[in-house]
This record gives structure tokens, C-alpha cells and sequence, in this order.
């Protein structure tokens, strides 16, 4: 009897020992092991349209079949791009959900709202930042002005005469026309719309404002059918969409650089392969020559990061907004 007891009670220890371990987190299988497993979720924090959404769909049939697994794009919009943002930062960290961001959108959102839910430093696992595509300077044709230089001497001669428009309190085309102003040393006032396209419509009728800021597509569209004048573009290099459009720091502001930058996030305490995986994902897709045609087509411009410097990039962006907030004393409702 004891010879058989002895190998019983061993595998009784044996099985014990195995469900121990199988309970302990730091011995269970790692969430993202094999990844992926099933079908994935690319959120996008904003309605379809816009600028987000397509570059999200060009990209996820690339990752489906990078990943051989179905990559469904999932619209999460309202208050700015944070309930999506709030839904990805809570989901299981294991790689099956991401989310495509704008810096602006995870950055101001988080300036703006003290109840906002997330903090973009730390309840996300940076991926990479992709692309990013300038802001157009524009005025209504009405106004006499050729140039950027121009339009500051105008603006010095009448302080606080000039109004700009933007797609609301708090948006990047609001914030980026403070930092210009502080750049230039004028003052401009500001006209809040409900979204870009109200501004884009008010600019073009030439009524209520005189400048604005937007994107390189509708930009170019309108500019070349006459009913805006375009000045400069506000990222750090020209854009191959507008070759010919310097940017405002060729112009007089060295160092000024403002941009509509996207990056993919992963939920905090996604595993490294996971994140890896994804991370070799995006750098294959945006390989793809028809890929880039198409980002370049909405204006933008393929920039790949590693995860640090996306959550390097993140950190500085949050300082650099906040000042601009304070100094034009910037209040949100």
C-alpha cells in the first residue's frame, strides 16, 4: 500500500502545485502570447469622414493580412475624441485593441477637461506615430494681403482687428493661430465655429473672418478654384501636395511647427510582443508604395517612430500646448 501511496499523493502534490502556478499571474500565460488570436479592433475616436477614418481604413486590410486575422475599424466618437480613447485605455492590454489617434485630439482633450478620464502618459502603451500632415494658412481673398509677411504687417497696423477662425475653443487651428500670434508679436482675434467646415464656409465667404487654418486637401481645392489665398504651411518641412507653399518657418519664425499628427496606441501594460508585432505591422504597411500614395494624397507625411519616442513626442506636446493655453489665457466651458 505505501509503495502506491507514495506516487499517488505524489501526483495529487504534482496537480496541486500545476493549479497553483496556472492561478499566480507571474507564471500564467501572458496576455498577447500568440498574438493574434482572434479578430482585432481598430478604434477610431471620431465619426467616419474627417481625416482619421480613411488613413484607418487604407490600413487595416494590410493588417489582416499581415496578422491573418480580421481587423475590424470601430467608430468610438464624442467629446473629442476621449470616449474612444477612454474605451481602448480600458481594454484588455493583450494587443486586440488599438487605438489611431491625433496627437491634438489625446493631448487638448486631456488640457481641456479635467474629467477627461485618461492621462496620455501613462494609461497607454505607445506604438508609433505614423503620419502627420501640416495646417494651411489662409485668408479670404478679400483681404490685402500676398504673403505671409504681409499679413503680419497688417495685423501689427490693426491689433486686434483681424479675427481667425477655428472649428471651436480648444481646437489645434485655435491653438495653433495663439502660438503664431505669440511667434509674430499680433494680435488676432478669435472666432469659434461649431467644427471646420462652419469656419471653412465663413472664410471663403470672406464675412465674418479673415483667416484660418486647414487641412492640405480642402485647402488646395478651394485655392485653386480662387475662393481662398493660401500663405503657408505650419509643419516643420514643405508638403508634397503643395511643393510650392513655403512653411511659416522658412518664412520668419524659425523653429515654429505645428502639426495634425496620428499614432496608434495600445492599452497600458500591452506585453512587448504585442507591441513589437504591431509595431512590425505598421512599418510593412507603410512600406506599401500604394499605401503611401494614398497618405500623401490627404496630405500627409509618413513618419514612423519607436514606441519611446511616441510617448516622448506625447510628453513634450502636453508641456508645449499647456504654455500656449496659459499664456493666451484660454478658458474652456
Amino acid at each position: 500500500m505505501r509503495i502506491w501511496m507514495r506516487p499517488a499523493c505524489g501526483w495529487l502534490g504534482v496537480l496541486a502545485l500545476w493549479l497553483l502556478c496556472a492561478a499566480t499571474p507571474g507564471n500564467a500565460q501572458q496576455a498577447g502570447d500568440g498574438f493574434p488570436t482572434r479578430s482585432v479592433q481598430l478604434v477610431v475616436p471620431y465619426p467616419p469622414g474627417g481625416v482619421v477614418d480613411p488613413v484607418a481604413r487604407i490600413l487595416a486590410p494590410r493588417f489582416a493580412n499581415e496578422f491573418g486575422q480580421p481587423v475590424v475599424v470601430e467608430n468610438r466618437a464624442g467629446a473629442g475624441g476621449s470616449i474612444g480613447a477612454n474605451y481602448v485605455a480600458r481594454a484588455r492590454p493583450d494587443g486586440h485593441t488599438i487605438l489611431l489617434h491625433t496627437g491634438s485630439g489625446m493631448v487638448i482633450q486631456q488640457l481641456a477637461n479635467r474629467n477627461v478620464g485618461y492621462d496620455a502618459r501613462t494609461d497607454f502603451t505607445p506604438v508609433s506615430q505614423i503620419a502627420a500632415a501640416p495646417y494651411v494658412v489662409s485668408v479670404t481673398p478679400g483681404l490685402p494681403v500676398q504673403s505671409l509677411a504681409e499679413l503680419v504687417a497688417l495685423a501689427r497696423s490693426r491689433p486686434g482687428e483681424l479675427l481667425y477662425g477655428s472649428a471651436g475653443i480648444g481646437s489645434s487651428p485655435h491653438l495653433i493661430t495663439e502660438l503664431f500670434n505669440r511667434s509674430a508679436g499680433i494680435e488676432m482675434r478669435h472666432v469659434p465655429y461649431r467644427g471646420n467646415g462652419p469656419m471653412v464656409n465663413a472664410l471663403v465667404a470672406g464675412h465674418e473672418i479673415h483667416i484660418g487654418l486647414d487641412t492640405i486637401p480642402g485647402s488646395k481645392a478651394l485655392a485653386e478654384a480662387g475662393r481662398l489665398r493660401v500663405l503657408a504651411l505650419t509643419g516643420p518641412r514643405r508638403n508634397q501636395a503643395l511643393p510650392d507653399l513655403p512653411t511659416v518657418a522658412e518664412l520668419g519664425f524659425p523653429g515654429f511647427e505645428a502639426t495634425l499628427w496620428l499614432g496608434f496606441f495600445l492599452p497600458r501594460g500591452t506585453p512587448e510582443e504585442a507591441v513589437a508585432r504591431w509595431h512590425a505591422a505598421l512599418s510593412t504597411a507603410l512600406r506599401d508604395e500604394a499605401v503611401r500614395r494614398r497618405l500623401v494624397d490627404l496630405g500627409f507625411d509618413i513618419e514612423v517612430s519607436t514606441p519611446r519616442e511616441l510617448g516622448e513626442r506625447v510628453a513634450s506636446e502636453l508641456a508645449k500646448w499647456d504654455e500656449v493655453i496659459r499664456a493666451a489665457n484660454i478658458t474652456f466651458e
